[in-house]
C-alpha cells in the first residue's frame, strides 16, 4: 500500500487512525513524514533536527499500540521520548492516558508539549489536565474558612481573600493558577478538599466542583495527562469516580517510569498519619460549630484526640526519620500512645454518629472517623505477612504505613482484563542493556523492551572522575574527604556545579564544609542549599547566577534540567544505596535471602545503578553542553560490581587523574 501522505493524513484524522489499525506500514510513512527535517515539526519548532533515535522510539510506540502491547524503553537524554510518544498518541484515533512523574512535568506536557505537536500536526484531538483534589479549589471549604475566620496567621487571612477573588475569575480552579498565592502556603489545605473531607453529592456547591468539572473534561477528552500518583490513586478506587478513567482507555504510556515501583509500592499499600486525625479534629468542629453548637462534648472530645495524636507523634524524634515496626514498638510511650490514640477515637466516632443527622459536614466526619478507626486496627493487628508496617516522621506528624513486600502480582491483575497497550519509557529504566530487574519488580512478563543511547557526544562532551585516594564512604569523615578532593574541581570550574548528596545529614554537613573552605580561599562563589528556598525558585536563581554550586539531595537528582554553561559540574558524594536500615529494603532483602536469592545483585545494586543514571543525567542536557561527572566513591573502581555501574553510564572518557579533570575545564575555557 502506498505511504499516506502527511497532508493527506492530517486533513482526516480519522481516516489517520482507520488506516493506523489495518496497515502499521502506513503508519510508518506517517512519522517518517512527521519526523523528518521537512516536515510539520520541523516547520514549526525552532532549531529542530531529526534524531535517528526518536524516529525509531515513535515507531516502536506506536507499533505497540496497534497491537495493544506492553513496550518497555529507555532512551538517554536528548532523544526526544516526549514527541516520539506524543504524536503517536496524537495520531492513533483511541482515548490515551500520559502519566507523568510530577505535576511540574503535568504543566510542561499540558501547556507546552502537547499544544506545540497539536498546532504542528494540525490535530483535533481533545486534551485534558486530571490533577488530585487537593490541587483544586473547593468552594465548600473555601466559605466554611472564611465565615469562620480562624486562620493560623495574617498571611493566611490575606492569601484567603487572595483565594477568594480566584475562585470568582478562574475556570478551572487548579491553585498552580493562582499566582499571588505561595503554591507551599498553610492556607491552601482549609480552602481545598481530600478524599476524607468531600462531601460528594451532599456538598452545597456540587454543581460548581472544579474537581468534578476537571473529571468530566477526562472522560470526554481523548488525551488526559495525569500524574503516577493520581493514576494509581484511579486504580485502586481511592477516589471515587476517577476510576472510570481506566477503562475507557485504549492506551496508557508512563513516563518517568522508573518512579513506579516506589509510587505503586506506596497505593497498593495503605498509610494513615497523626496529620489525617488533626484535620478530621479541626473540621468536625468547624462543622460543630455551625450545626452543633448545643453538643457541648464535641470540643472537649476533639481536643482529647489531638493531644492523643500529637503526644504519639512526640514519642519519636524531632528528626525526620523512618523507622521499622520494632524499632516503633521499642520507643518507649509508643505502644500505649497507639491505644490511647485509638480510645479517643472510638469515642470521637461515638459521638459523631449520634450528631451525623444534623448536616451533611457531621456525618462526613463520622464516616472519616470510622474509616481512620478501622485503618488505625488493622495496622495494629498487622496480620497479613505480605506487608511491611513501618512508620515514618515528618515535622509535625507521624505516618504509618503498611506496603507490600511484592507488587509484581498485583500489577499483573491491574493490567489484565481488557486489552490496551502500557508504554513504560524513561532515561533510567536498564542496567547496561539489561531490563530484567524494572520488569520484575512490575511484574511485565512477556514485554517488549528496546533502548536508545543518547545521541549527545558524550566522548567529547562529557568526562567521568573518580579520584583517587578517598576514604571508605562509611567513615566519619568521609564528608570531609570528599570536599577536600571535589574543591579543586570546583575552583577549575568557577562554580556552575551541582553537589549532589545521598542523605540530608550530608547534604548539611557538605554545605557546612564547603563555605568554610570558600571564605579560607577568599572564593565568591555563591552556594545555594536545598531547603533554603523551594525547588524552582532555587533552580531560577542557580541558572540567573551563572557561578553557582547548589548542594542538594533526593529532590534534585532527576527531573531538573539546567541547559548551557551554568552548570559544568556535577558531584556525586557517593553511590547511591539505599540505607540497609530502611525498614521496606530490609524486609524486601530478608524476603529475597529467605528465597536463596542474593539481594545485593538482584535489587540493592540495580536501584543504585538506576539512580546514578538519574543524578549523571542532570550533566548534559544539550548538543552544547560541556561538563564533568565526578564520582567521589571507590566502590565504583575497587568492587567487582563498580563496573556494572559505570557501564551503564553514557560513553564519556574515564579518568582518576585530577590533572585531567583541570584540563578539560582549561579547554573548555579557550574553546
Amino acid at each position: 500500500m502506498r505511504p499516506l501522505a502527511v497532508a493527506e493524513a492530517l486533513a482526516s484524522p480519522a481516516s489517520v487512525s482507520m488506516r493506523f489499525a489495518s496497515d502499521e506500514t502506513s503508519m510508518t510513512a506517517l512519522l517518517c513524514e512527521v519526523f523528518s527535517a521537512d516536515g510539520p515539526l520541523a516547520g514549526a519548532i525552532p532549531g529542530y533536527r531529526p534524531r535517528a533515535q526518536q524516529l525509531e522510539l515513535a515507531e516502536h510506540i506506536a507499533a505497540a499500540m496497534n497491537d495493544y502491547r506492553v513496550l518497555v524503553a529507555e532512551a538517554g537524554t536528548g532523544t526526544g521520548k516526549t514527541y516520539a510518544y506524543l504524536v503517536p498518541a496524537l495520531l492513533s484515533g483511541g482515548k490515551v492516558i500520559v502519566s507523568t512523574g510530577t505535576r511540574n512535568l503535568q504543566d510542561q506536557l499540558f501547556t507546552r508539549d502537547i499544544p506545540t505537536i497539536r498546532k504542528a500536526l494540525k490535530s483535533p484531538v481533545k486534551v485534558a489536565l486530571l490533577k488530585g483534589r487537593a490541587n483544586y479549589l473547593c468552594h465548600h471549604h473555601l466559605e466554611r474558612s472564611l465565615a469562620d475566620g480562624r486562620f493560623l496567621s495574617r498571611d493566611d487571612a490575606a492569601y484567603a481573600q487572595r483565594i477568594a477573588r480566584f475562585s470568582r475569575q478562574t475556570d478551572s480552579g487548579d491553585k498552580a493558577e493562582c499566582a499571588d498565592v505561595p503554591e507551599n502556603a498553610a492556607v491552601w489545605a482549609m480552602v481545598t478538599s481530600t478524599r476524607d473531607n468531600c462531601l460528594g453529592q451532599d456538598c452545597p456547591r456540587h454543581k460548581d466542583c472544579f474537581v468534578l468539572a476537571a473529571r468530566r473534561e477526562a472522560l470526554a477528552a481523548d488525551l488526559v495527562v495525569v500524574n503516577h500518583h493520581l493514576f494509581f490513586a484511579d486504580v485502586m478506587l481511592r477516589d471515587e469516580g476517577t476510576a472510570e478513567l481506566l477503562p475507557a482507555c485504549n492506551t496508557v504510556i508512563f513516563d518517568e517510569a522508573h518512579q513506579l515501583p516506589e509510587v505503586a509500592s506506596l497505593f497498593f499499600g495503605d498509610s494513615l498519619s497523626t496529620a489525617q486525625l488533626l484535620e478530621l479534629t479541626r473540621d468536625t468542629q468547624l462543622e460543630a460549630r455551625a450545626s452543633a453548637r448545643d453538643c457541648l462534648d464535641l470540643p472537649s472530645v476533639c481536643g482529647a484526640l489531638e493531644k492523643a495524636a500529637r503526644e504519639l507523634r512526640l514519642t519519636l524524634p524531632v528528626e525526620p526519620a523512618r523507622y521499622a515496626l520494632l524499632q516503633l514498638e521499642a520507643r518507649p510511650g509508643f505502644a500505649p500512645g497507639m491505644l490511647r490514640v485509638i480510645d479517643e477515637l472510638e469515642v470521637l466516632a461515638a459521638l459523631l454518629e449520634t450528631q451525623a443527622q444534623r448536616s451533611e459536614g457531621l456525618e462526613s466526619c463520622w464516616r472519616r472517623a470510622t474509616e481512620l478507626l478501622a485503618r488505625l486496627q488493622s495496622w495494629q493487628a498487622g496480620s497479613n505477612g505480605d506487608f511491611v508496617r513501618w512508620g515514618e516522621t515528618h515535622t509535625h506528624s507521624l505516618q504509618l504505613n503498611a506496603t507490600p513486600l511484592v507488587i509484581a502480582e498485583i500489577m499483573q491483575k491491574q493490567m489484565s482484563g481488557h486489552p490496551r497497550a502500557w508504554i513504560f519509557t524513561s532515561a533510567t529504566l536498564a542496567v547496561q542493556d539489561d531490563f530484567a530487574h524494572f520488569c520484575a519488580e512490575m511484574g511485565l512478563t512477556g514485554a517488549c523492551s528496546a533502548r536508545w543511547e543518547s545521541p549527545f557526544n558524550y566522548a567529547q562532551q562529557a568526562l567521568l572522575y573518580v579520584p583517587r585516594n578517598l576514604s571508605d564512604p562509611n567513615s566519619a569523615d568521609y564528608a570531609e574527604a570528599v570536599v577536600r578532593a571535589a574543591f579543586p574541581v570546583l575552583k577549575a570550574s568557577g562554580g556552575r556545579a551541582f553537589f549532589l548528596c545521598t542523605s540530608l545529614r550530608a547534604m548539611r554537613r557538605t554545605h557546612a564544609l564547603l563555605v568554610e573552605w570558600l571564605a579560607r580561599e577568599s572564593l565568591d562563589l555563591p552556594v545555594l542549599l536545598q531547603g533554603e528556598r523551594s525547588k524552582n525558585e532555587l533552580l531560577e536563581r542557580f541558572r540567573r547566577l551563572g557561578n553557582a554550586i547548589l548542594i542538594g539531595s533526593q529532590s534534585f537528582w532527576e527531573g531538573v534540567d539546567v541547559r548551557g554553561e551554568a552548570l559544568s559540574l556535577v558531584v556525586i558524594d557517593k553511590l547511591p544505596f539505599a540505607p540497609p536500615d530502611d525498614p521496606v529494603l530490609s524486609a524486601r532483602i530478608e524476603r529475597l535471602k529467605g528465597q536463596g536469592r542474593n539481594a545485593f545483585m538482584e535489587y540493592q545494586l540495580p536501584r543504585a545503578v538506576i539512580n546514578v543514571k538519574q543524578g549523571a543525567g542532570r550533566l548534559i542536557r544539550d548538543e552544547t553542553d560541556r561538563g564533568v561527572l565526578m564520582i567521589c566513591d571507590p566502590r565504583l573502581v575497587s568492587k567487582p560490581y563498580g563496573k556494572r555501574i559505570w557501564r551503564s553510564l553514557p560513553p564519556m572518557k574515564r579518568t582518576r587523574e585530577l590533572a585531567e579533570a583541570l584540563a578539560f575545564f582549561a579547554v573548555g575555557s579557550t574553546a
